[in-house]
């Protein structure tokens, strides 16, 4: 079952002639809603033809020395990317260009992946998701990670990750790229560590720059890139009960260990800005030291490396390079709210990305649960985007319904951050499920909610003969259910 016919994609079209998608859905009783539409097609077709939608845009910047969204933001221009985003969103084209030149915002956008639908990350706009993929040495099938991109993007991933670490990782970044509408992340020194043989002493900075220049041929619009990890932080995170848990953290910690010098991402920094800024790619600046477990959370090691990245913020923008800091991690619930307001001190309002965070533990095989309620909080306080955990989480490579179970709870967590913060979007959705509730609309129902299928299933499942006349369900029953007593009262009166 792939969407609905009464779910179609719909294009608005903005002043300059940007055509931009909605996912329109037809309601029973006459109106229409229209959403945020981040499938590409994927939605509504198993295999859409992505176009080159920014081609032209970009060909008209391709001999400019420095050619980001950042740039032109603070010379005043309203780049195609910023116009689209701000019909996207329903915002003025004008605030997007003001938070884009000040950092608060950043349009992942690379000028080698002209596929991709402009989207913007920040605290004043909808919270978005990203789902991570990716094989490992174990597992390493190109078309199933194709098939979890669709999936991601499917079910309403804003972004995607590939964390690749076994296979042709070439071919798969370059599958994953082409036949993606939402920006792709990596994380550079992992095909680094690779190339070197999985060896710390072959690891150095020339390989990590070759790395960083062929994802950037290839299309990738954003690198996670972990400069902030220090050697004089390394003692005190090594005493944590679950010490370093990044995979970047923990292969640049082996390397200043090994070498005893201080991190060559960070001593390289102005370079990699320099490759960042000819493509306009952005940057995640990673959070080696992330707390792997309650008992680490807040600790002085994570707060030290905030710090440092809010250092290297600056310097980013000095080169007009975008940045979105990254965050933890496993955090109580009592300490999410200092997370937030710390990295906008120590980062500048730079738009917060971090994965969940767990609030506890004990989850595992239920951790995409534990994330989405850190997820929301955090969203909530002032996250822009929050990284999916899936019930794989600290067990395995996830599969395509896990995939599917990461985003769908994900989605929920930041929904509900943005019906809080005020989005008239998100609480025009709600209201609507509301009135078809109400009104015992099924189809609206199932139309409107995050995954068609899974509802669908359980209704049919009931027994229950879908009709717009059964204004009951299964589980209250004819004459039980609450909204049947309240309709007649009301008509009797």
């Amino acid at each position: 079952m792939v969407g609905s016919e009464k779910v179609r994609k719909i294009y608005k079209e903005s002043e300059r002639g940007l055509k931009v998608p909605f996912k329109e859905i037809s309601l029973s009783n006459g109106e229409t809603v229209q959403l945020y539409d981040t499938s590409g097609g994927y939605f509504y077709d198993e295999n859409p033809e992505l176009k080159k939608i920014r081609k032209e845009w970009i060909e008209k910047r391709k001999d400019l020395k420095n050619p980001t969204q950042m740039a032109f933001a603070k010379m005043g221009i309203i780049t195609e990317e910023m116009e689209f985003v701000a019909l996207r969103e329903g915002v003025d084209k004008e605030f997007v260009r003001k938070e884009v030149a000040k950092g608060r915002a950043i349009i992942p956008a690379n000028m080698n992946h002209p596929e991709s639908e402009p989207m913007i990350i920040g605290s004043q706009f909808l919270v978005k998701i990203n789902a991570n993929i990716g094989s490992s040495e174990i597992v390493a099938d190109e078309n199933c990670e194709v098939e979890k991109l669709k999936a991601s993007i499917r079910f309403g991933a804003d972004t995607v990750m590939d964390l690749s670490t076994g296979g042709n990782l070439y071919k798969i970044r370059e599958n994953i790229v082409r036949k993606s509408p939402v920006p792709i992340g990596t994380v550079p020194i992992y095909e680094t560590f690779e190339r070197c043989q999985k060896k710390i002493e072959n690891l150095d900075f020339a390989i990590f720059k070759d790395v960083l220049i062929e994802q950037a041929e290839q299309g990738v619009d954003y690198f996670t890139i972990h400069s902030g990890i220090l050697k004089n932080n390394l003692e005190k995170a090594f005493k944590r009960t679950t010490g370093i848990v990044s995979r970047g953290g923990s292969i640049i910690a082996m390397w200043m260990c090994n070498t005893q010098k201080e991190n060559f991402l960070y001593t390289n920094f102005d370079e990699i800005l320099e490759i960042l800024a000819k493509y306009d790619i952005a940057i995640s600046l990673g959070d080696g030291l992330r707390p792997g477990s309650i008992a680490d959370a807040n600790d002085e090691s994570q707060f030290s490396e905030l710090k440092t990245l809010g250092e290297l913020t600056k310097l980013a923008w000095e080169k007009n390079v975008q940045v979105m800091i990254e965050g933890p991690g496993h955090i109580p619930i009592n300490l999410i709210e200092e997370n937030i307001e710390l990295e906008k001190k120590y980062c500048f309002d730079a738009p917060f990305y971090t994965l969940g965070p767990l609030v506890t533990d004990i989850g595992m095989g239920r951790d995409h649960i534990t994330s989405s309620i850190g997820g929301a909080l955090m969203a909530f306080y002032g996250a822009s985007m929050i990284c999916y955990v899936t019930p794989k989480e600290h067990l395995g490579l996830p599969q395509l319904e896990d995939v599917k179970e990461g985003i769908i709870a994900h989605k929920i967590a930041v929904h509900s951050a943005d019906v809080a913060r005020g989005n008239k979007m998100a609480i025009n959705w709600d209201l609507q499920m509301s009135k078809a509730r109400a009104d015992f609309r099924w189809e609206d129902q199932f139309n409107l909610c995050l995954d068609r299928e899974r509802v669908y299933d359980y209704f049919s499942r009931s027994g229950k003969p879908l009709s717009e006349n059964e204004n009951y369900c299964s589980m209250c029953g004819p004459d039980y259910c609450p909204m049947k007593m309240v309709k007649k009262i009301k008509e009797s009166t």
